[in-house]
């Protein structure tokens, strides 16, 4: 049978999930191998060293840089506060010495005689690294990080904004076709990860926000709706460092697109479970997607992968369109041409037959799909 490869989004129901957890600079991995650890649990902590501030010390007391030791009132190593005086003018006859108040609290880094400056620096940030997932701490890299494995679900989106977030999946409605209210959030939806269905809007997200709901998932937002969210036009930037109060992840992509609906099944079965979401993306190199991970258990195994989880294109995959006019729609494999052929742009390419789920068949290249794996 023609088989061919192309990338794809993920919708597994039990899979194996591994998860970097890294410190940006130098600190302590406070797990060993083997421990379990839920996903607000801290495995990795540092500080992250504060900004430097200097001051001119031989230029505010009007003094030559090689004098500046003679009238410190202060050392390094020393912390000192806002308006604690670091040094004094050698005023007239010693008399009328003019303090110097420090500007902010912070510690005496260093004290030149050279260029009489004074760097303080402020303080340093503690940064927690949390383990993102329920699972089993399986590798780690002292000083550095380590490795949280989990056989869980995983679901992987299109689009994503707002960081890692953990609470319990809830749904707001009862079919991928059906666009939610805001009326379908209530308060008890607080810190609940929601499944929302085909289309999530302005309105819904905010109520969502106001509740405190930790997740939104739905089929599809406008492009218009995310600017105003966000504030700003998304680009090809990548998400997930964004600062809000809800991560949302969009599964299928822009417009008013039904969730798929494997995709909402697995997610509302496990309602009532624990689920770990990050809205993080990047569509150029290196690809990112969002993803939901909702962990099985310790006992949980792997299913055997089905066809389609390596990559693999044949007859009868299930796949999505990811380019106009076509974009968002699902369908299978119908078949694959050998032959490349001449598309309309006049570039010769390599393509494929598919049947759509609304009952077509239309030819498009390989570029324009993307395998639904699991799907």
């Amino acid at each position: 049978m023609a088989h061919a490869y192309t990338p794809g989004l993920s919708v597994l129901e039990a899979t194996r999930v591994r998860r970097e957890r890294r410190l940006p600079i130098e600190g302590e991995v406070v797990v060993t191998v083997g421990q379990r650890v839920h996903a607000t649990d801290v495995v990795a902590k540092t500080e992250i060293p504060g900004a430097v501030y200097p001051i001119n010390l031989a230029n505010k007391l009007g003094i030559l840089p090689a004098d500046v030791a003679s009238c410190l009132e202060v050392k390094v190593g020393d912390l000192v506060e806002r308006g604690q005086t670091l040094a004094r003018s050698k005023g007239l006859w010693g008399l009328f010495r003019t303090p110097l108040p420090s500007p902010v609290t912070a510690r005496v880094e260093s004290i030149s005689s050279v260029t009489g400056q004074m760097m303080l620096r402020l303080s340093s940030t503690p940064l927690a690294v949390l383990a993102y997932i329920e699972g089993e701490v399986v590798d780690v890299t002292p000083g550095d990080g380590c490795v949280v494995e989990t056989v869980a679900s995983l679901v992987q989106g299109i689009i994503g904004v707002g960081g890692e977030k953990e609470g319990v999946l809830a749904a707001l409605v009862d079919s991928p076709d059906v666009d939610p209210s805001p009326d379908d959030v209530k308060d008890e939806h607080k810190d609940k990860i929601l499944v929302a269905g085909r289309h999530v809007s302005l309105a819904v997200f905010q109520r969502a926000a106001e509740v405190g709901a930790r997740g939104l998932i739905a089929g599809s937002i406008s492009d218009s709706d995310l600017v105003e969210i966000l504030g700003y036009d998304l680009g090809v930037a990548i998400t997930g460092s964004e600062k809000l109060p809800t991560t949302l992840i969009a599964t299928e992509g822009f417009g008013s697109l039904p969730m798929a609906e494997r995709t909402f099944k697995l997610l509302v079965g496990h309602a009532g479970r624990t689920a770990s979401i990050n809205g993080a993306t990047q569509i150029r190199a290196g690809v990112i997607r969002p993803e939901i991970v909702v962990p099985l258990g310790p006992e949980a195994r792997p299913r055997q992968a089905e066809a389609g989880e390596e990559g693999r294109l044949e007859i009868g995959t299930r796949l999505r369109v990811v380019r106009e006019p076509y974009f968002g729609l699902l369908g299978r494999v119908a078949a694959l041409p050998h032959e490349p052929i001449v598309i309309e742009t006049e570039a010769r390419v390599r393509v494929l037959d598919v049947h759509l789920d609304d009952g077509r068949t239309v030819t498009l290249p390989r570029a324009n799909v993307e395998l639904v794996i699991g799907g």
